[in-house]
């Protein structure tokens, strides 16, 4: 028996579990360094004296590099090798932190972070690909993705806990030499405890079509990211649709190769659509953590860190689903689970909807617990389902559709949802506004919550707070109209998870598992 076998016939053993470890930690990581900037920027600034737009940069590159590369680096690890490929990331990703840490100017950081995000793609496709070969019985893979969705999903919220206590006594560059030690553990130990999956079958990488999902994919996320921070603006709108135009092409293009980067015949599995379809539905609703996070700020006050510890029980509760959810899964339907995690949901946006300007801040709390706690069995689960429902050799190009998908539904909700909270705001702030401020400042408190406390500064005592009061009340009912539309759109979920899921049995329960293992010239440790 080779070194890959599984320990119990098709169950997965000690060796894989370990090997899931290793895993997981690169995750974590990942999303991590989505969110710990948020802490760190004011003191890069400070240090490297980046202006605004460098400050912008900062932030979103990462990000936005992260999510045009996940089609190319799934693709990629199928064809190379998942395993080698997470080794070559995890390297990158490494040499990456370095030199952000230690970046003389505001550009090398941009540039650093920028390698972060490419090298940071190259982990999920195929951290989730790899998992798909470890562990090859329904119930046991389903509870290595739940473990690895609440690692992944869990850093976002822990990203500002780290963050403030590095922070607290090192310099900023500490923040990113947390992937150090992360990413030497996956090195060292990645050869032994990870099987390598390649499929040999797979033609070379087509130069053409990874040129032509760039052009797609980064205007559109990018356009959309603008229109949610400046509204709808004409270069934007064209930046989306150029990126429309590209995405007709490639895929065009995908349709006449034998070999294409993204197999687009993966979505005539109804399985496969469908939780792809729900995992964009639930993420679009993302914009609703941001406003949560802005209100506990520049509502109540609060700092950075502060409001990620306000904001950690929703995340510990969004933690504790994910890793619940496949165990639940083995005796209840994955409709009926989903569907009711989702009303549990719902009814989270109902208590954000009674959070109030001067109230405490109990409903707040209550509400982003259920509403995360009811979340985590789509994406949990859906994850297992997009992973399952193809073959291994598809393995890293659909974990990459998955993600890369959850990119634009975030980025699209944040506009969308973002949009109508503006709405909201600014038909509710006007009469809060001065009569003789002049038009620039009246403009600034009308674009945002933010704006109105800058514009107040400015202010005697008495007009200042009566401007900062009336634009807290405006900010609260864009607030409630996007929490919701999200409760909405929770239920709306609900009705498709019934329609297309209602055919799935518990997990694991008259499931045939495969019992034929993958060939060594496929699936063999180098």
């Amino acid at each position: 028996m080779s070194s890959t076998s599984y320990s119990n016939g098709l169950n997965a053993g000690l060796k894989e579990w370990i090997g899931l470890a290793v895993l997981a930690l690169p995750a974590l990581l990942v999303s991590i360094d989505l969110s710990v900037m948020i802490l760190a920027l004011p003191h890069i600034s400070a240090d490297l004296g980046a202006d605004s737009a460098q400050q912008l940069w900062i932030i979103d590159i990462y990000g936005f590099m992260l999510s045009g590369f996940l089609i190319t680096m799934g693709s990629l690890g199928d064809r190379i090798g998942r395993r080698k490929l997470l080794m070559i990331g995890g390297i990158s990703f490494a040499a990456a932190s370095l030199l952000a840490a230690f970046a003389p100017n505001a550009w090398t950081l941009i540039g650093a972070r920028a390698l972060l995000g490419i090298a940071g793609s190259t982990v999920a496709p195929s951290t989730l690909a790899l998992i798909s070969s470890m562990f090859r019985n329904p119930k046991q893979r389903s509870l290595a993705i739940g473990i690895w969705m609440m690692c992944s999903m869990g850093g976002m919220a822990l990203g500002p806990v780290f963050g403030g206590m590095l922070l607290n006594h090192f310099w900023w560059g500490s923040v990113f030499l947390l992937s150090l030690p992360i990413m030497l553990i996956l090195v060292l130990t990645g050869p032994v405890l990870l099987p390598e999956y390649r499929h040999p079958q797979t033609g070379p990488l087509d130069v053409t079509s990874v040129l032509l999902s760039l052009l797609t994919i980064l205007p559109v996320i990018y356009g959309l990211k603008q229109i949610a921070k400046y509204g709808l603006q004409i270069v934007p709108l064209l930046l989306v649709f150029a990126g429309l135009i590209f995405g007709a092409f490639f895929i065009a293009r995908q349709k006449r190769l034998t070999s294409p980067l993204l197999d687009l015949r993966l979505f005539a599995n109804r399985g496969f659509s469908s939780a792809l379809g729900g995992m964009f539905c639930i993420t679009f609703t993302g914009a609703t953590m941001l406003y949560i996070g802005q209100y506990l700020q520049f509502v109540k006050g609060l700092s950075p860190l502060e409001a990620g510890l306000f904001m950690l029980p929703g995340a510990i509760a969004s933690m504790a689903g994910m890793l619940l959810s496949p165990l639940a899964a083995r005796l209840v339907r994955p409709a009926r689970l989903i569907g009711g995690g989702l009303l549990i949901s719902a009814a989270g946006c109902l208590f954000l909807t009674q959070v109030g300007s001067d109230s405490g801040l109990t409903y707040l709390v209550i509400g982003y617990m259920l509403f995360n706690l009811g979340a985590a069995p789509l994406p949990s689960l859906s994850s297992d389902l997009v992973i399952g429902s193809v073959s291994p050799a598809k393995a890293g190009s659909a974990a990459a559709m998955l993600q890369t998908s959850g990119e634009f539904a975030f980025a699209l909700g944040i506009a969308v949802l973002g949009s109508i909270g503006t709405v909201v705001y600014r038909s509710q702030v006007t009469s809060s506004i001065p009569a003789n401020l002049p038009e620039s400042s009246a403009q600034l408190s009308r674009d945002s919550l933010t704006g109105a406390i800058e514009t107040a500064k400015s202010l005697t005592l008495e007009a200042g707070t009566s401007l900062v009061e009336g634009a807290s009340k405006a900010f609260m009912g864009g607030f409630h109209a996007i929490a919701a539309v999200s409760g909405v759109i929770m239920l709306g979920i609900i009705v498709l998870v019934a329609i297309q899921f209602r055919h799935l049995r518990p997990i694991g329960e008259n499931q045939p598992v495969q019992a034929e293992r993958i060939p060594e010239t496929e699936h063999s440790l180098l």
